[in-house]
């Protein structure tokens, strides 16, 4: 039965963030978003380490020592700050974090939003998806002002709210205006 509820759980997630896409403008990552989540090597980890209150990416990493489920997933959806590790392209060409596009950037604040929704079910707080975020911060291998305008958009939302940041993402992150009630 855990494969059940790991369905309804990516299920869920998938929705969630879909709902936030769409209120910035993002219809094609709303709908695309973890769609790796069903195959085989990522669901049937997920559901043999479903937890229900986080990631079973973390159990399959407790138990194995990595998470092959993770390993792919990263690889595969480019709002995983992950994705974007690289080598330097200048000497001493260490590893680091490469700009991520900003409509990336949203997918993976929609991402976190909605996880934490998702895991903390009905104790979530707009202040959750920037807890998260900074209990790992100096951690993250990140480019600068990628990770500036994540942190940006979780500390907004944690002061602000939803409908702001989603409003100030939409018009100033994306430029998407609306026009006579419609998008333009």
């Amino acid at each position: 039965m855990k494969w059940w509820k790991h369905l309804q759980t990516i299920n869920h997630h998938r929705k969630l963030v879909r709902q936030h896409c769409f209120k910035v403008g993002l219809y094609r990552q709303g709908l695309m978003h973890d769609l790796s989540k069903y195959a085989p090597v990522e669901f049937l980890v997920g559901a043999k380490y479903f937890q229900g209150d986080k990631s079973p990416n973390d159990a399959e990493r407790k138990d194995k020592g990595y998470s092959s489920a993770w390993l792919h997933h990263k690889g595969r959806n480019k709002h995983h700050f992950e994705y974007w590790i690289d080598y330097s392209a200048t000497p001493p060409h260490e590893i680091c974090g490469m700009k991520m596009p900003e409509k990336y950037v949203v997918e993976m604040f929609c991402d976190r939003v909605a996880a934490c929704k998702t895991y903390h079910k009905g104790h979530y707080t707009e202040a959750d998806a920037y807890e998260y975020y900074a209990k790992a911060k100096g951690h993250y291998v990140m480019h600068s002002e990628t990770e500036a305008l994540l942190e940006k958009l979780l500390l907004m939302l944690k002061e602000q709210g939803e409908d702001a940041t989603f409003a100030y993402i939409r018009t100033e992150v994306l430029g998407k205006k609306k026009k006579r009630g419609k998008n333009i």
